[in-house]
């Protein structure tokens, strides 16, 4: 019964942090779909990126390259290894959430993110 209690718990991470990616692109303009998959997302934020041609940091738009890279991974190991898809997808909000007029992340600076697993 750990198996599957642990299942449940990564399958909830997941799905938390999809919607977390979800919103954020929404906040940058993306028009994300009903329920978007984690290469939908890559390409909404790759779109966010190269509609950002007013930000003149190239830290930022680094991030969001590096959000995208980490949402690219966690597609390709889909169900695979879930514990590292969702290490892929909390590094790919984080780095997100870089970006001008995204919403602040949950935990505060310095500060480590609160464990799912």
């Amino acid at each position: 019964m750990i198996i599957g209690d642990l299942s449940a718990r990564l399958a909830d991470a997941r799905a938390r942090l999809i919607i977390e990616l979800s919103r954020a692109v929404t906040d940058w303009g993306g028009q994300v779909p009903e329920d978007p998959g984690v290469a939908e997302l890559a390409v909404l934020l790759e779109d966010a990126a190269a509609n950002l041609h007013h930000v003149t940091s190239s830290s930022t738009r680094a991030e969001l390259v590096g959000a995208v890279g980490h949402l690219r991974a966690a597609d390709r190991l889909g169900g695979l290894l879930p514990a590292v898809t969702l290490w892929h997808l909390g590094q790919a909000l984080q780095r997100a959430a870089t970006l001008p007029g995204a919403q602040e992340p949950t935990t505060a600076p310095g500060k480590p993110a609160p464990q799912t697993c």
